[in-house]
C-alpha cells in the first residue's frame, strides 16, 4: 500500500486518524495521505480548514474502522478520554451529586485488541493516564499514555503547565485558533487533550521507519 513521492523520493503511507479532533498528532507528519474521522461536526470543519488536503469523514471511528481498516498502512486512534481520566474521578469522587460518575467505557481495549489482532499494519493509541492501573499496560509521555504494535522509545515530551481555562496560552502552545469553535465541548478541554504535534511526529516517525524497513519484528529502524 505504500507509494513513493516521485519528488522526494519519501515513502506515502496510507494514515487513518481516528477520533482526529483537531489533529494536534497530525501537525507535523509529512510525505503522507490522511483520512481523519471525527464525530463533532465543528471539529471536522476546523480540521479541514486546518489541513486541506485531508479527507475529513463526520461521522462514528468505530464504524469506519470496521468497514475500512486494511485500506491503510498506520492507524493511529486517540479515544475520548472524560470516563478514564483522573480529573473526573477525582471530581466525581469528591461530589458525586454535582459531577456524575461514568463507568469506564471499555471500547479504548476494545480498539487496541481489535486492532492488535486484524490489522496488519502499524496501529497507535492514545489516552490521558486514567485513574485506575491501565488494563492493558501501555507507554506514558507526559499526561498520555500509548499503546502500539512497535516499540515507542522514551521521549522527553513538551507538554504546558497551563491553568484550566486560559485558552488563549493553550491555542499558542498547539499552535491552532479555536476562536470560531461552536460545538458543544469546553474549548480550553480541547486544547488541553491535544496530542503535542512533537510527540506526534516522533511517534510517527517510528512507525515510518519500522515501515521501510519492512520490519514487522523491529529487529532494526530506519528512520
Amino acid at each position: 500500500m505504500v507509494t513513493v513521492n516521485s519528488i522526494s523520493g519519501e515513502y506515502i503511507m496510507k494514515v487513518l486518524n481516528l477520533y482526529a479532533c483537531l489533529g494536534g498528532n497530525r501537525l507535523k507528519w509529512t510525505d503522507c495521505e490522511v483520512t481523519a474521522v471525527e464525530l463533532d461536526p465543528e471539529l471536522a470543519r476546523m480540521y479541514q480548514e486546518r489541513f486541506p488536503n485531508d479527507t475529513v469523514i463526520v461521522g462514528d471511528a468505530v464504524e469506519y474502522l470496521l468497514n475500512n481498516y486494511w485500506k491503510f498502512d498506520l492507524i493511529w486512534f486517540s479515544f475520548p478520554c472524560p470516563s478514564h481520566s483522573r480529573a473526573r474521578f477525582w471530581s466525581s469522587k469528591g461530589n458525586p451529586e454535582k459531577v456524575k460518575p461514568v463507568l469506564p467505557d471499555m471500547t479504548l481495549y476494545s480498539l487496541i485488541i481489535f486492532l492488535d489482532n486484524y490489522f496488519d499494519g502499524k496501529w497507535v493509541g492514545e489516552n490521558v493516564v486514567p485513574y485506575y492501573k491501565p488494563l492493558i499496560p501501555g507507554v506514558k509521555i507526559g499526561r498520555h499514555l500509548f499503546w502500539s504494535n512497535f516499540i515507542i522509545p522514551n521521549f522527553k515530551s513538551k507538554d504546558a503547565d497551563i491553568k484550566e481555562g486560559n485558552i488563549k496560552e493553550w491555542s499558542e502552545f498547539h499552535k491552532v485558533d479555536i476562536s470560531s469553535y461552536k460545538g458543544w465541548q469546553r474549548k480550553d478541554k480541547i486544547l488541553r487533550n491535544l496530542v503535542h504535534y512533537d510527540t506526534g511526529l516522533h511517534i510517527f516517525n517510528l512507525a515510518k521507519g519500522i515501515h521501510k524497513s519492512n520490519n514487522s519484528n523491529q529487529t532494526t529502524l530506519e528512520l
